[in-house]
């Protein structure tokens, strides 16, 4: 992973030196809120519900177990025990207090870690997929590229001030796994005529109160021209995205006015000016940003030892987590295992201090001392020998850490919601848990099958429901918490929108409309299709005739 060198350090210092400055003269009465509030948001402090809550940068999901251990102590000393891990893989704490806030941003700075430009109108938090550089059908390392991406956005001067928030996702896998299409921009690594790999690039895409899937810019890119055809989309949208109406900022509304041929004809006209200058890169910056992600120490090992074979024979809920939670891995012997963040009764995303602490003893016991964080709201383990996972998962279990539903039903995206969010029109958590109470059968999701639900407290869509195979959005009703129930969603490649499928229903109804919706797949389903599959083919109709009939 990437290592700061001294720039990095004198600058990170700098900062937080200034933003302890700048909290001083706020609490002291030198500056009043309006001046204080862009200095927090660069800072990733957001005035919540009940508390600051502050959101910690963790470029593109990577950490180390040092990072993991100083999030712990963070969560023990200044929280109330516990972050959240959010579909951008960064973590938030939702209870510091503000004149803690520039003493916790020192503590991150020792381990190489920071809240710039996880807030604002400005370049955020680049993601990937979760499995990069270890996932059997990649077609190159991601990382790199992001990490080419993080060091050119931050403190970019031309783009700290956009119409609006900007997003980046990359893959370079064959299974979209980072959200790409929903993405201001997403970046996807494909091979060329020359088999040379590059990038094609879309624009455009986004959730929110307008969503939409992003659109073809670049067909093809190279990878010395990753940064102006970037510099070039982001250029354009600078200049002619809509200040006036923060609803209408962003660079899906744009490209949608536009019209995608015009908004290309534009980033092109803009890329031929700038496609040879400073910002290209050259092989030499491109091998140095691949320097950092190298091979850990593999053992050679063979697939599926004894040790393995033994322990899924005699042990059934080892099977049964095994079958859900372990992936393949291209190093022969080595496998990608997912922690589930959950357990019923515990908001999706949640982590407690004593788990993050014993997440990062077994990441160096298992996992060359690295963990991963998803953009589903789990953690990973990268490179865990086979023949260790059986151990492994033992001691996942001492911290309620062995949940088998990765990929099912009870594998919920949901945003804090209104138990903390400010925005928020409903409550989420308490929503996830009991869809997860209602399916409590593990039997029962696994004949479910592969399924994605999320829930999301407003229409800023934190919790994307707009491309879960059910989304889930809380709505305000004359002052009463309701919910939206809409169908179809994936952010996967064949990414699609959800539709809407009728009126809200009220918080204690949800449970039971799910358990309906799941009715309508398993009696129309062909075969072994999957929820998303049968939904293609026979519509909303079903569904909502099935829903809604008996209310009337």
């Amino acid at each position: 992973m990437y290592q700061y060198n001294q720039y990095d350090h004198k600058m990170l210092a700098e900062r937080v030196a200034q933003f302890r400055d700048q909290t001083s003269r706020y609490i002291d009465g030198k500056l009043n809120e309006a001046e204080f509030l862009p200095l927090r948001l660069q800072n990733g402090l957001y005035v919540q519900r009940l508390a600051p809550m502050l959101r910690i940068a963790i470029p593109y999901g990577l950490l180390s177990s040092r990072q993991l251990r100083k999030l712990a102590f963070i969560a023990r000393h200044y929280d109330k025990g516990y972050g959240h891990f959010t579909t951008r893989q960064n973590i938030q704490f939702n209870w510091p207090e503000l004149k803690d806030v520039p003493d916790i941003l020192a503590h991150l700075a020792e381990v190489e870690m920071h809240a710039i430009q996880t807030s604002g109108n400005c370049i955020r938090n680049t993601t990937t997929d979760q499995f990069a550089g270890v996932a059997i059908d990649e077609l190159e390392d991601s990382r790199p590229y992001c990490e080419i991406i993080r060091q050119w956005s931050t403190f970019h001067p031309e783009f700290a001030y956009l119409p609006r928030k900007f997003k980046i996702a990359v893959c370079g896998t064959v299974l979209d796994q980072a959200a790409t299409q929903v993405h201001d921009i997403g970046v996807y690594l494909v091979r060329g005529h020359s088999q040379k790999v590059g990038f094609r690039i879309l624009a455009g895409g986004g959730l929110g109160r307008t969503p939409m899937i992003g659109q073809e810019v670049f067909d093809f890119v190279e990878q010395k021209h990753l940064l102006t055809a970037l510099e070039a989309i982001l250029r354009v949208y600078n200049r002619q995205g809509r200040r006036d109406n923060k609803y209408k900022a962003r660079i899906k509304i744009l490209v949608k006015e536009t019209g995608i041929e015009k908004f290309r004809k534009d980033v092109l006209a803009e890329w031929q000016r700038i496609k040879e200058g400073a910002q290209t890169l050259t092989d030499e910056e491109i091998q140095r940003c691949k320097s950092f992600f190298t091979k850990p120490s593999y053992l050679e090992k063979q697939d599926s030892p004894n040790e393995l074979i033994q322990a899924l024979k005699s042990e059934p809920l080892f099977l049964k987590w095994y079958e859900r939670n372990v992936r393949p891995h291209k190093q022969p012997g080595y496998a990608i295992v997912t922690v589930v963040l959950k357990e019923t009764g515990t908001a999706p995303g949640d982590i407690t201090d004593t788990q993050l602490d014993y997440i990062a003893d077994l990441s160096d016991e298992y996992s060359f001392g690295e963990i991963r964080v998803s953009h589903r709201q789990n953690v990973v383990l990268a490179d865990v020998e086979q023949a260790r996972l059986y151990n492994l998962w033992q001691k996942l279990q001492r911290q309620s850490l062995a949940n088998d539903s990765l990929g099912l039903l009870t594998d919920i995206i949901c945003c804090p919601g209104g138990d903390f969010c400010a925005l928020a029109n409903a409550k989420s958590i308490p929503i996830a848990e009991a869809i997860q109470r209602r399916f409590n059968d593990h039997s029962e999701l696994l004949d479910i099958n592969e399924i994605t639900v999320n829930i999301s407290g407003c229409m800023n869509a934190c919790g994307h429901h707009h491309v879960g195979n059910i989304g889930i959005l809380g709505v305000d009703k004359k002052g009463a918490e309701f919910y939206q129930v809409s169908l179809g969603g994936s952010s996967q490649n064949d990414a699609s929108l959800t539709k809407v499928l009728g009126p809200a229903f009220a918080e204690e109804e949800i449970p039971s409309v799910i358990e309906k919706i799941i009715d309508v797949y398993k009696n129309n389903r062909v075969d072994h299709e999957v929820f998303l599959d049968t939904y293609r083919r026979i519509g909303l109709e079903p569904f909502k005739d099935k829903i809604y009939a008996q209310a009337d």
